[in-house]
């Protein structure tokens, strides 16, 4: 950054004094190098982002081409955040700005007073510095206890008395965020938790384009382009977008979860710590697609709150936990190669059930049970996409004669392949999940425990809570007692004759 212009008589002599540069605004520069990156065929304009490039990216789109404050609703876990703070991507590489300002003013168009008066005093010689576009994106996770001070600024006294000024001098306003973000991305999370009367404060900057600080006549002309994030269910929980504020808001663009496992997986597989230091591992399709369908089971389930919705964040921290069990088990056995089985995904339960919020069925069953339930529902329909058809009898029959085979989730891979060999027919069925029989004991292991996880989910076997796998019990219809049957005629009672 050595090579940029230093003072502002070097900045006006600069590529940075082109009119169109100097007086354009954050909206404007947005526009532009969006319609630079259209331009060019540049699909990744929102790098990190999966599942949106159809539905909620498009709209983005538009609302940065019209110049619009824009809101993104939805529920819990869909990158809501990580879009908005995407914005920056689209913002000049640097900005100048007078040094030592700290509402980031523009050299050519001061707005503040110090500003000003420090251009007027030094001329050509005013220092400039720059901003790079994180550093100007701010961000404020909306709270009851905000205030208005916080967001648009305040007289402070302590400055006035040190500097013998009047308390209706610009040189005695502490800033709050709105006005550090000038010439910058201000972005509201969770916009409903935002004070009815803090959000009035938002209205004059939203249509105006200035803030009054306390009253004084103190009034700045900032160049800021606002956006927000907001959960639907939020309106009525815990507060409301006023109508009025709601109505200044450009765009209302809503996000979704992701349309298909495959973009849940890339989602998870993108977020979720796989790489680990200790061992080689593998991860098998199977497993994250189990992983995935949890989070899509759960969001069809009846006994949990669909208005809470089920974040992306399940199948990542579930996926972490699973590969953490395996990697314990490799560690313990000496293995060399970490391969997760299905048996690990039950051990990840802890990173599921805090992801939940249950309805009062779920409530009465318990968060456990309800896990449980979710993870056999995920096995059943993965398993039915490799091995819909398949003739898998000769297993069922081995555990109706009398077979038993334990599969602990801390078994070392060669002591549990030595017992799964027992199973007849078990082996020769690994083939359509891209294992043979002559692949590490570890993957061996993993694709089999599938399968009996599989049929159990099917209840074609039975599985105790100790991990034994076996026949399943055959339930007995119980003995039904033989219904009253009434006389064909009503009872009367004989009548008495004296």
């Amino acid at each position: 950054m050595s090579s940029f212009p230093r003072t502002l008589g070097e900045l006006r002599r600069s590529s940075f004094s082109e009119q169109r540069l100097r007086h354009r605004r954050v909206k404007d520069e947005l526009r532009d190098n969006l319609i630079a990156c259209l331009r060019q065929h540049d699909t990744a304009i929102f790098p990190g982002i999966v599942g949106y490039e159809d539905t909620v990216v498009p709209q983005i789109v538009n609302a940065i081409l019209s110049r619009h404050n824009f809101i993104l609703l939805g529920l819990r876990g869909q990158a809501k955040s990580r879009i908005l703070r995407g914005l920056t991507t689209l913002l000049d590489e640097q900005m100048p700005y007078v040094a030592g300002c700290e509402i980031r003013d523009n050299p050519y168009t001061p707005i503040c007073r110090r500003c000003r008066e420090e251009i007027a005093r030094l001329g050509d010689a005013t220092p400039i510095s720059y901003l790079t576009p994180d550093e100007r994106y701010v961000e404020k996770l909306a709270t009851p206890d905000v205030t208005i001070a916080d967001l648009i600024g305040d007289i402070d006294p302590i400055k006035a008395a040190r500097g013998g000024h009047e308390l209706s001098s610009e040189y005695t306003v502490h800033y709050g965020l709105l006005p550090r973000a000038n010439r910058g991305i201000f972005a509201i999370n969770e916009l409903p938790d935002l004070a009815g009367k803090i959000q009035v404060g938002l209205f004059n900057i939203m249509q105006e384009g200035d803030v009054q600080i306390k009253g004084y006549p103190v009034r700045l002309p900032l160049d800021v382009a606002i956006v927000f994030s907001a959960n639907p269910e939020d309106y009525t929980a815990r507060g409301k977008i006023i109508t009025p504020l709601k109505d200044r808001i450009g765009s209302e663009i809503r996000t979704h979860y992701p349309a298909t496992v495959d973009e849940g997986i890339a989602i998870t597989a993108q977020e979720a710590w796989t790489c680990r230091n200790s061992h080689a591992m593998h991860l098998p399709t199977y497993i994250q697609q189990v992983i995935e369908r949890i989070a899509f089971a759960a969001r069809e389930d009846k006994k949990i709150d669909k208005r809470s919705g089920v974040s992306q964040r399940l199948p990542i921290s579930a996926m972490e936990n699973v590969i953490s069990n395996a990697e314990r088990r490799a560690i313990s056995n000496d293995e060399q190669t970490v391969v997760p089985r299905i048996s690990d995904v039950y051990a990840a339960l802890p990173a599921i059930t805090g992801k939940l919020e249950l309805e009062y069925e779920g409530e009465m069953k318990g968060a456990d049970h309800v896990g449980r339930e979710l993870i056999r529902t995920a096995i059943a329909k993965t398993y039915d996409e490799y091995f819909t058809g398949a003739n898998m009898q000769q297993i069922v029959q081995w555990f109706d004669l009398g077979g038993e085979v334990q599969l602990s989730d801390s078994v070392p891979a060669t002591e549990a392949l030595e017992n799964l060999k027992e199973i007849q027919g078990l082996l020769e069925k690994l083939t359509p999940l891209g294992v043979s029989e002559k692949e590490s004991a570890e993957h061996q292991v993993s694709a089999a425990e599938f399968i009996l996880e599989g049929l159990h989910a099917h209840k074609r076997i039975g599985r105790s809570e100790e991990r034994v796998f076996k026949a399943e019990e055959k339930k007995t219809e119980p003995v039904r007692e033989k219904s009253f049957e009434p006389e064909d005629k009503p009872y009367r009672q004989r009548r008495q004759f004296n």
